[in-house]
């Protein structure tokens, strides 16, 4: 599946783990310029947002050299396709999609399952509460500092982590990540509780996480 087909997907606006910043000043002026073939717009706005991208493609990936290259990747479809913003939603936003979609493309080629295929939640699971089911979890925001949170993300399975990332850190809905990661609804919904539950256990003990090469680029 290409990127066209989630060009209409936009992530809402997620008060969750991870707070983006507010517009930044000169970014508009920035964006008309590139769009008219300025390099030094365009080397403004790599410099604006590649800490933001390479952190989502490291999030989504777990790997450095990875996360790297679809940085690099992000940008040079960004310089390709940046005539194609109408300004219908932040350019922030806006390159986000354009890099998850780049991602996933790139683990469809490598024939990476991307998420697993259960959807149901195991007995031992339902101590949790039930309206943590599918919506933000309260007991995750703001109760823990972000690069130990940051750490522990790094340690979920793929599969949760993947989900857990398109949901809590960049505001997709479930329907959304079903399309995206040809899924059910209810998968979809399946893996973000388990990622959570797996993220309690682990930040229950912080100190036996282990180091995430590459935090230390990471824009928290």
């Amino acid at each position: 599946m290409g990127t066209q087909g989630f060009s209409t997907m936009q992530p809402k606006p997620n008060p969750g783990l991870f707070k983006r910043n507010p517009p930044i000043a000169g970014e508009a002026d920035a964006i008309e310029r590139a769009k008219n073939g300025d390099p030094d717009a365009f080397s403004k706005l790599y410099a604006l947002h590649k800490r933001r991208v390479y952190t989502l493609c490291l999030r989504m990936l777990g790997n450095v050299s990875e996360a790297e290259d679809m940085t690099q990747e992000a940008f040079l479809h960004l310089f390709r396709k940046l005539g194609s913003f109408r300004g219908e939603s932040a350019f922030s936003t806006w390159l986000h999609r354009l890099t998850v979609n780049l991602v996933l493309m790139h683990l469809r080629k490598k024939g990476l399952q991307l998420v697993s295929l259960e959807e149901t939640i195991n007995p031992s699971e339902e101590d949790a509460p039930k309206r943590d089911f599918g919506s933000r979890d309260p007991q995750l925001a703001g109760s823990v500092d972000r690069v130990t949170l940051e750490r522990a993300v790094a340690s979920l399975p793929p599969g949760y982590r993947m989900v857990f990332v398109l949901h809590d850190v960049e505001g997709f809905e479930h329907n959304e990540i079903a399309t995206m990661l040809e899924c059910s609804t209810g998968n979809s919904k399946s893996q973000l509780h388990k990622a959570r539950l797996k993220l309690r256990e682990l930040l229950r003990q912080p100190d036996r996480l282990p180091p995430v090469e590459g935090l230390k680029e990471v824009a928290l």
